[in-house]
């Protein structure tokens, strides 16, 4: 518990009790005892661990981590440092330079967004090495969704930036009207060029926070 921040242990607490997170628990340690998993059992919780309940403003959804060595930390999108920017990630990165003209950095940590109120939250936590989606349906999706219901009734605005299919599905779970739902299609090489280049989702955010008074998002990344 003392690896996320004060305000989600409560939270965690009361999951840890239910029958599902308690076979998630064991299936997980099983995978991490029997194959190579990532990210590191140190950096499942990671988002929990940078972004307190408190301080979210923004939520962007992906799907499982990547299933490389030495990429996936346990935030979304996100790469180790020294890691090779993936594909989508460098999709988003001309979205923010088309849209607020932030430079394209030279590396895809993206811890920075993080500590702002980004709550950057895959629906599974957890995956084996190069098998994508292999621990679907083992018990996380049960988890993060109710992370994001617990997310959709803070008094406070938030915006959910929904990107994909599965993402946009999440939309049918937020009905707070305080907050912001952004939908577009997913920024991998596959469909960006359907609409998620152009989307213009990050000026839209800050734009949103601004008039409900909270300090906006600084989206650069730098250099490294």
């Amino acid at each position: 518990m003392s690896q996320v921040c004060a305000d989600w242990v409560p939270y965690f607490a009361e999951e840890s009790k239910k029958e599902y997170y308690i076979k998630l628990t064991e299936k997980v340690k099983n995978e991490y005892a029997r194959y190579q998993v990532f990210p590191p059992k140190d950096q499942v919780f990671s988002a929990f661990q940078l972004t307190s309940l408190e301080n979210v403003k923004v939520v962007i959804i992906g799907q499982d981590p990547y299933h490389n060595v030495g990429q996936a930390h346990g935030l979304c999108f996100s790469v180790q440092p020294g890691i090779e920017i993936p594909p989508s990630l460098q999709n988003i990165y001309q979205e923010l330079h088309d849209d607020l003209g932030c430079y394209i950095p030279n590396n895809g940590t993206l811890t920075k967004w993080a500590k702002q109120g980004v709550l950057l939250l895959n629906t599974v936590l957890t995956v084996r090495a190069h098998q994508a989606n292999s621990h679907r349906g083992m018990g996380w999706e049960q988890f993060t969704d109710s992370v994001i219901e617990l997310v959709d009734k803070k008094d406070s605005p938030v915006v959910f930036l929904l990107w994909g299919a599965p993402a946009g599905q999440k939309a049918a779970m937020l009905h707070n009207p305080k907050h912001l739902i952004l939908k577009a299609p997913h920024p991998s090489p596959l469909s960006a060029y359907r609409g998620f280049f152009g989307c213009k989702h990050f000026s839209k955010t800050n734009e949103f926070l601004v008039q409900n008074g909270l300090e906006p998002i600084d989206w650069q990344i730098e250099n490294v």
